[in-house]
């Protein structure tokens, strides 16, 4: 590739980079920032990894910070809209040129590492490549607390070369076996990598072989542990005609009474009291004093594009991307205990790497959901209808999605529901429709 001159090709430069590599190392990645000058050590980070929950507990984290008057910079993929989401400054996106720029001065120790890893598996990956544009982005503005989100796993991650003052691991489920292993086993302990010495660990809900060998990284790091239910409670409740949830939470001395959150499920009351978690401890680091009375306010403003936004009242039209089977699972508890008296569509679109026929598994338990499956312009193989179990063979398939989308909103009825989920890239394209 020649020069790059414009935004396009800027973006053509990125995704034109491989996307794995045989042998997973940081090597390459610890070099690549050497380069630049380390950027990653000039920065104040809170490094945020788990299957699910990881971009609503960005976004809650953020906002919090916000509020009480600090500067925030964000990391976070996949993006919903458009790439420059994923570098964003106290929740606006980076602009073209920023990214041009970036990629400009990238560029020429990106070549130099083609040569120097050409024995070793290749130079760097498209994540390790947007992963070092963050870092020297934020190195020159210089946030107060910069929150960067694994990309996979945690051991490994381009991300992981960071000494941040705080990790949080939202929630630990089976999702991208081929490359984190094939069991929960596995998964946790690429997770746990994330884990650094004398840096305070905040976790989700977790199972408890996931907790054991948490638990155990953690003691070998000397590095103080907050388990959601151990250390820290939410107990959730109704509030009736009120679109969100409703909870108490407790931390220690900390106690925040009726707070309130837009993002819907039992999964995102406990992303929320991560976030807080993460937020107090964070905060006690550096004044003995927090605002307690603020913080509903400032947990009401988050939204995150694509997690149980609703798009259209009447008919109700709703997306989630709920990408993978511990995703779905939750979105079947929050149909079965919010949804139930509704008729509901659910039009589903999974990549051909996830558990697709348990995850129509967990819609089909539901005596109110009709599914029907589609594709659509993914970036990687979507199942096909030969994939499928053959006890799903009556479930209608479409090839194009706009056609389903059609078909079903001719069907429904006013107090019918619709829901469009699976890969978070599905979500995103069907959201331009609507927007």
């Amino acid at each position: 590739m020649g020069k790059v001159s414009n935004y396009e090709e800027a973006l053509d430069f990125i995704h034109g980079r491989h996307k794995f590599v045989k042998y997973p190392t940081l090597k390459r990645m610890r070099r690549f920032a050497e380069l630049l000058g380390n950027p990653q050590e000039k920065l104040s980070m809170i490094h945020v990894t788990g299957t699910n929950g990881k971009g609503s507990v960005t976004a809650y984290l953020r906002d919090l910070l916000l509020g009480e008057g600090y500067d925030v910079g964000t990391f976070t993929s996949p993006f919903i809209e458009k790439f420059n989401e994923r570098i964003s400054m106290n929740g606006k996106m980076v602009s073209d040129e920023t990214i041009l720029s970036l990629v400009q001065e990238v560029r020429p120790v990106v070549d130099q590492l083609d040569i120097e890893f050409k024995e070793a598996g290749g130079g760097p990956t498209e994540f390790e490549v947007i992963t070092a544009m963050m870092f020297l982005y934020f190195s020159k503005h210089q946030p107060d607390f910069l929150i960067v989100e694994v990309g996979i796993g945690g051991t490994y991650d381009a991300t992981n070369i960071i000494q941040p003052l705080i990790s949080v691991i939202t929630s630990v489920g089976m999702d991208h076996m081929q490359i984190l292993g094939n069991t929960l086993a596995a998964i946790a302990e690429n997770k746990a990598g994330i884990i650094k010495k004398n840096v305070p660990v905040i976790c989700g809900k977790l199972l408890p072989e996931v907790q054991d060998i948490i638990k155990q990284k953690s003691e070998s790091m000397n590095a103080d542990l907050y388990l959601f239910e151990r250390d820290f409670f939410a107990t959730a409740k109704q509030l009736p005609n009120f679109w969100g949830e409703t909870f108490d939470y407790r931390f220690k001395d900390h106690l925040l009474k009726n707070a309130q959150i837009q993002m819907v499920g039992d999964y995102q009351i406990e992303n929320a009291s991560v976030a807080l978690t993460a937020f107090l401890v964070l905060l006690e680091q550096r004044s003995p004093f927090v605002p307690m009375n603020q913080l509903n306010r400032y947990l009401r403003r988050t939204i995150w594009p694509g997690r149980f936004e609703k798009l259209v009242d009447e008919p109700l039209i709703v997306l989630d991307g709920a990408h993978n089977l511990p995703a779905m699972q939750g979105i079947s508890r929050t149909l079965k205990t919010k949804f139930n008296s509704r008729k509901i569509y659910v039009l589903l679109a999974v990549l051909k790497d996830k558990q697709f026929n348990e995850m129509i598994a967990e819609l089909e338990k539901l005596p109110n959901v009709t599914v029907v499956l589609t594709t659509f312009d993914a970036p990687r193989a979507t199942f096909k209808r030969e994939e499928l179990d053959a006890k799903w063979a009556n479930i209608s398939m479409y090839e194009k999605w706009n056609a389903a989308l059609l078909t079903l909103i001719n069907n429904m009825e006013a107090d019918d529901m619709l829901l469009i989920t699976g890969s978070l890239y599905f979500v995103s394209e069907v959201r331009k429709y609507f927007k």
